[in-house]
């Protein structure tokens, strides 16, 4: 029963008989508890009035009302910050900061009792408490993800987990992973300490473990404490800083990583120091790299942008939100297999049918493949796993597609062949079925004329594997209706996947973009660029993977096909053709040394029997002779980045793609475009000097390297008007 209690907008506590004070996180202006600027203020209100009235606790009970603990800071204050903020936001950090120590420093047991997940801001906010008791819930996620936003942990969450767990452990498993862990995974790492089944349990455990610990305190508080694998002077941590400097290089590439460099930089001068001089530092590093511009790139790409999409933005209005109960994948290829499995995951029965049952029986043991994986590593059972397999019926005839919701083919890139197999499906499946081609450039409005109902046919582009990569490209052909655009976007969202929106165009806008960028590479390739300088360009300006590289393992005739294609569209319609330089080493490579690819044994790299790269195939260097001068590698990088981002402001122009939320998504998660510049049409914006700077520095490579990187007059024009993409 409660003896006394106070209440506010966010922050409600009681005071029981038994003298622990009951703290309930839940503010009525938001779906979840966010670190924001009224939170802060109120946590110290609710702090200061415990340490007046301390002679009389217990202890302190912290836990929230809503489904989650704390989501974490508030993103909406932190996008805007400018350096005009930065000593106003300091202060507002560092009395976070001085409430937290002040809560730890109570000289009561204090615990977390902690619901839903807790990350970010949450976390550090439980990692302050004594004890952390967590339901064991699979729903539950705890973790530090600031680094993916381009930021760091700034309540204490460096200070404190490189005392809980050591400079090195939290650097490498906690900090700069950002990982999100789950309850039993947190306990084991040291995170959290306890485990409940349900949060019935929660208090009454909580409660005990107070009246158990009555003089609880920090490790870090208690006189002669030392750190978990020693300091930079001596211990793990000396002779491992090298090793984490080195990795943390090797995962970055050379990229611009200014978050991770701060949190590198702040744990390990913080554990030279006191606690109190360790979060004033963590603080410095947080407000220097949250004033500039990657972290706001960031956070707009991956969660106002993201958020935009999955609202529904390029959704069509008007429709209700539909569920698919059971889908057709018609081809068992690498890509139709993996479609059913993302399937299935997601609790959809899937007809898998191809031209053989064999065939049909081979793409459904895929799903079986991946699932024993996922058995052997400990994140599923035996008994989902079959359930999954199960929900996929293999088969060979057409017949079985009947009742189905949602047919995607998934075969060659021909249009014949697709044009023959839509002619069989539409005779088998019901009138209000959707049509889908997961075709990467093949339009969908020529693919749709061969069918009689072209309003219900629709692009839905996977991209390889499916069942690690999260975007879908949807297409719009011509006739496709609103209802069935409505539909596809449903169901991406169905399997768990991102959806994108673009209008039809041969390519698209994920494949003509990505192909600017590989055709580029190729050119260098032909001017005499060495090739090891084109990959570590392509690394240093932030994809995961060199340009050389990614072109071995799609193919050098994909884009070879996509161009004469493109090439066969233009003259039938009677446009001008131009070539690129890439276009002729494309021709020799392939024609002349039958170099097509890691598939067809070798492109630009060797391989063993096994498929492993053993180097670049030494026929290049004789081939394409090198420069006796190089480039400057800034030149390398900015011609990347530059010919993808001309092409994507070519389809935004085009009515391509018309939302930029699904461009600068579609960027980064279908074609690997460096999250740090905040998405392929925000790059405009945030280059050095804005959009006149991109202009400036686009006419410099057009002078040294070829007509193609000239801003168009569409983009000059925007100069003019000061408008903005993003």
């Amino acid at each position: 029963m409660s003896t006394e209690s106070s209440s506010a907008s966010i922050i409600t506590w009681s005071r029981d008989e038994d003298g622990v004070v009951v703290v309930t996180l839940d503010d009525p202006t938001q779906e979840v508890n966010t670190v924001h600027t009224g939170f802060v203020h109120e946590l110290g209100a609710l702090v200061e009035h415990l340490q007046a009235e301390r002679e009389g606790l217990a202890g302190v009970v912290i836990t929230s009302a809503k489904s989650t603990f704390v989501a974490g800071g508030d993103l909406n204050e932190i996008v805007t910050l400018g350096l005009a903020d930065a000593a106003r936001f300091t202060r507002h950090l560092n009395n976070l900061k001085a409430t937290l120590r002040t809560l730890e420093t109570l000289g009561v047991p204090v615990v977390a009792a902690i619901n839903g997940s807790a990350l970010g801001g949450g976390l550090e906010l439980a990692l302050a408490a004594h004890h952390r008791i967590v339901v064991d819930s699979p729903r539950v996620q705890l973790g530090l993800p600031e680094v993916g936003l381009g930021l760091l942990p700034a309540s204490g969450g460096i200070v404190r987990t490189v005392r809980m767990l050591g400079a090195q452990r939290a650097l490498d498993e906690v900090l700069l992973s950002g990982r999100r862990f789950r309850p039993t995974q947190a306990r084991d790492l040291g995170l959290v300490d306890e485990l409940v089944d349900d949060v019935a349990d929660l208090l009454p455990r909580a409660k005990a473990w107070i009246a158990e610990h009555p003089d609880a305190t920090q490790p870090w508080d208690v006189k002669g404490f030392r750190f978990p694998g020693g300091t930079q002077a001596s211990g793990a941590l000396a002779s491992g800083l090298p090793f984490l400097a080195s990795t943390l290089r090797a995962k970055t590439g050379g990229a611009p990583a200014p978050a991770q460099r701060a949190i590198l930089a702040a744990a390990v001068e913080g554990v030279q120091v006191d606690i109190d001089a360790a979060g004033l530092i963590e603080t410095r590093y947080f407000i220097e790299i949250a004033t500039a511009p990657i972290s706001k790139n960031l956070i707009n790409l991956t969660f106002f942008d993201m958020q935009e999409i999955k609202g529904g933005a390029s959704r069509p209005d008007g429709f209700p939100k539909s569920r698919v109960q059971k889908v057709g994948v018609v081809g068992a290829g690498m890509m139709g297999a993996g479609i059913a499995y993302a399937a299935a995951r997601a609790g959809i029965d899937v007809v898998l049918m191809d031209t053989t049952l064999a065939g049909a029986e081979k793409g459904r043991a895929y799903s079986a493949k991946v699932e024993g994986r996922a058995v052997a590593r400990g994140q599923r059972t035996q008994e989902a796993a079959d359930q999954v397999v199960a929900r996929i019926t293999a088969t060979d005839d057409v017949q079985d597609l009947a009742g189905v919701d949602f047919v995607i083919e998934a075969v060659f890139e021909n249009a014949a062949l697709k044009a023959e197999v839509f002619a069989s499906v539409e005779q088998v499946v019901g009138a209000e079925a959707v049509l889908g081609s997961n075709t990467s450039t093949l339009p969908i409005s020529s693919l749709a004329a061969g069918v009689a109902r072209p309003q219900d046919f629709v692009g839905v582009h996977f991209f390889s594997p499916v069942d690690r990569m999260p975007l879908v490209e949807i297409i719009r052909g011509e006739a496709t209706s609103d209802a069935t655009l409505a539909k596809a976007f449903d169901l991406v969202l169905q399997l768990g996947k991102t959806p994108i929106v673009v209008n039809d165009s041969r390519g698209f806008f994920t494949s003509r973009v990505i192909i600017a960028r590989l055709n580029e590479a190729v050119a260098m390739v032909g001017e005499g660029v060495p090739c090891p300088s084109i990959e570590q360009a392509s690394l240093q300006a932030g994809y995961p993977a060199g340009a050389l590289q990614l072109l071995d393992e799609l193919t050098l005739t994909l884009p070879r096909a996509v161009r004469e294609e493109a090439k066969a569209a233009a003259e039938a319609a009677g446009l001008d053709w131009l070539a690129h330089p890439s276009h002729a080493i494309f021709d020799r490579l392939i024609d002349e040394f039958g170099r097509v690819g890691r598939a067809g044994g070798g492109g630009f790299y060797d391989y063993d029997d096994q498929g492993k790269r053993t180097g670049f195939w030494p026929g290049l260097a004789s081939s394409f002779p090198t420069l006796d001068t190089m480039p400057p590698l800034p030149d390398l990088v900015d011609r990347l980045l530059f010919a993808e981002v001309l092409e994507a402001w070519a389809a935004h122009v085009a009515g391509v793609i018309e939302a930029p939320s699904d461009a600068n998504v579609g960027s980064l998660l279908g074609i690997g475009f460096p999250a740090w510049t905040g998405g392929v049409l925000r790059f405009l914006d945030q280059y050095d000097g804005g959009r006149a700077g991109f202009v400036a520095r686009a006419e410099q490579l057009a002078a040294r390297y070829g007509d193609r990187f000239l801003p168009p007059a569409t983009l000059l024009e925007t100069l003019e008007r000061v408008e903005r993409i993003a």
